[in-house]
This record gives structure tokens, sequence and C-alpha cells, in this order.
């Protein structure tokens, strides 16, 4: 009998926050009374643009002046899956003056709360569980590694399907990776009617992308085996 696979880890709220924080390429920024769109983050993420701090111990700085300010950032899948919404995150706080998209330095912003949103429910990260969460590896080129697997090696997602359990049904319309994180890899599967996603974990966390190839390519030996034995005479 074939031992069962350990459950699957994912990243935690606060890793996804992050990642979302540092991979998106938009948000939008609430302060002031102003509704500003801010498309193009230039590789930096949110974070290039905003520095978050812990709230200011000062009294005297506490009395003084300080702006609401709220971030909006949605989290969408780099393949044309079903529902390419992933997440969204909310991040409030407060600013010393008004924000200004032109601002050649990032912002400082006294820290409130950060939220997730995502098919699990509503998580709430604190400013501590940021700092002290180290960035994915694969969170800035999740993007590009999908894409590129889905654009010249499309082939392998069939494979990658070999791995799921229980075996998808034959109502099953199609799979395709939604998502990629250091612990491994996400596929949709679409139904007539309904979705849901399954992940294929690596055998370790990647702690380098450049470790992220042989973890693939190791998911991908095990379909081929897995393929190899269900075809051995009985």
């Amino acid at each position: 009998m074939r031992p069962s696979p350990a459950r699957a880890a994912a990243p935690t709220a606060a890793e996804r926050v992050r990642s979302i924080l540092a991979a998106a390429h938009s948000m939008t920024v609430l302060s002031d009374g102003l509704h500003t769109e801010v498309r193009r983050l230039d590789g930096a993420g949110a974070m290039g643009h905003f520095h978050l701090h812990a709230p200011c111990e000062d009294p005297e700085a506490r009395t003084a002046t300080r702006i609401p300010v709220r971030l909006e950032l949605t989290d969408i899948a780099p393949t044309p899956v079903r529902d390419r919404v992933r997440a969204r995150v909310t991040v409030t706080g407060l600013l010393a003056a008004p924000y200004s998209a032109r601002a050649t330095e990032s912002t400082c912003m006294e820290f409130g709360q950060a939220v997730l949103e995502d098919d699990r429910g509503r998580s709430y990260v604190d400013l501590h569980s940021l700092e002290v969460t180290e960035l994915d590896p694969i969170a800035t080129s999740e993007a590009s590694m999908l894409t590129h697997l889905m654009d010249d090696h499309s082939e392998l997602v069939p494979l990658l399907l070999r791995l799921v359990r229980p075996r998808p049904g034959s109502g099953m319309l199609r799979a395709l990776p939604v998502a990629m994180d250091r612990y491994g890899v996400t596929l949709r599967l679409e139904f007539p009617r309904t979705h849901h996603d399954v992940r294929l974990p690596f055998k370790t966390p990647v702690t380098d992308i450049d470790q992220s190839g042989p973890q693939i390519h190791a998911l991908l030996a095990t379909a081929r085996r897995l393929s190899h034995a269900n075809h051995l005479p009985a």
C-alpha cells in the first residue's frame, strides 16, 4: 500500500501579505478624501512607496494632526484560470502629511493593521509578524514562472495532475497552475459549475530562487514514476 502523502505546508497569512506587498504592480491609496490609483510600482512593490513603522510613542507627536490612509491591493493569478482574484490585502494606518503619488521617497506610514481576505476567510496581520517574516524567494518571480510554464511547457501540467489525490473525476474540464510559493505549486481544477485548488508540496521549502527549478523537476520525476508504476503488470 502506498503511504499517504504528508499534509502540504502553505504560507502563513503574514507570508502571503508580505508576498503581495512585494509583488504587486498596482495599488489604490485612499487618504485625505482622495482616491489615488498607483498603477506602476516599478518592481519595488507597495513597500517601495511606503515605509511602515510602529505607532509613535512621543506624546507631542501623538497629539499632532495625522491623516488616515488605506492601501488596497488585489492579488490576481497570472494564468487564465476561472476566478483570477486570489486575495485582497488592505493596510491601514496614519500619515503625518497628505499622500502624494509624485513623492520621490517612500512615505512614512504609522501602521495600523493589515487584513488578508481570500477563500479561507479573513486574517489580521500585525506589524511585528510582517517584520519577522522573510520574503518568499519565489514571490516576485511567480508570475513569470507560471506564465513560462503555461506558454512554453503546457504539456507538463497534465503530468503534474497525476500527483493529485484523490484523482479528479471525469467531469473535470481543465487543470491550470494558479499559484507557486516556497512550499509548492497549486493547481486549479475546473469543473462545469465549480472549481477547487490542490497543492503539490515541494519536498522541502525553497530558501533561494535557484532551488525552485530542481524542486519542480522533482515533482515531475515523482509524477513520471507514479505513471510508470501504474502501467506495470500486476
